[in-house]
């Protein structure tokens, strides 16, 4: 377990560390200023880049639900299967000048089978403000996370996932559905996300 905790951990630093600020320098002109990548790669990499170093918010997370979807579970696994998450995260979030929301964090609970699950990586959200003012929210995007499981023997795993949200001055309702087949995947996990 701790072997699978340090890798990890591990891995979201080298994932982070070897993303480029902004730009790849010309190979032609070493001594060039660096130009922004072009591309949804460019555009990913600048936006990890700049949470990282430019976010002025501060996130506490604590996951509240884990439902397991009825339709696609036979109740022997549902009796067995944890639905109380309980953990907690940390995250660094900004607002962009389009008014969406860019995180890093990091997240662990209990999963489905009440072991520790480490999650952690980058969230998007495009925002939409349906009232006048600031105050109410609604969010759609998705998470580039990696993870890792007792059931996996915590080996880290890549988990893209969707997000949506419904937020009301600091606070936040975030989910996700983990797709899967019958008795595997198909859960909404959500937490809630306070801004301090």
């Amino acid at each position: 377990m701790f072997f699978g905790k340090t890798l990890l951990a591990s891995s979201l630093v080298l994932m982070f560390s070897a993303l480029p600020s902004y730009a790849e320098v010309s190979s032609e002109n070493s001594n060039r200023e660096a130009q922004p990548e072009s591309g949804w790669r460019g555009r990913f990499t600048s936006n990890v880049a700049e949470t990282w170093n430019n976010s002025p918010n501060k996130e506490f997370y604590l996951p509240v639900i884990t439902w397991h979807n009825r339709w696609t579970y036979d109740q022997e696994k549902l009796d067995s299967y944890n639905e109380r998450p309980w953990g907690a995260g940390y995250g660094i979030s900004r607002f962009d000048q389009d008014g969406d929301w860019h995180a890093i964090y990091f997240m662990a609970f209990k999963d489905s089978f009440n072991k520790w699950e480490p999650i952690g990586g980058y969230a998007y959200e495009k925002i939409w403000r349906p009232v006048a003012g600031e105050d109410f929210r609604l969010g759609l995007g998705f998470t580039a996370s990696v993870t890792a499981r007792d059931n996996w023997s915590y080996i880290p795993i890549p988990a893209p996932l969707p997000l949506a949200s419904i937020g009301y001055q600091q606070i936040t309702f975030q989910a996700t559905y983990i797709p899967g087949t019958y008795n595997n995947g198909n859960v909404l996990f959500g937490w809630l996300r306070w801004q301090f």
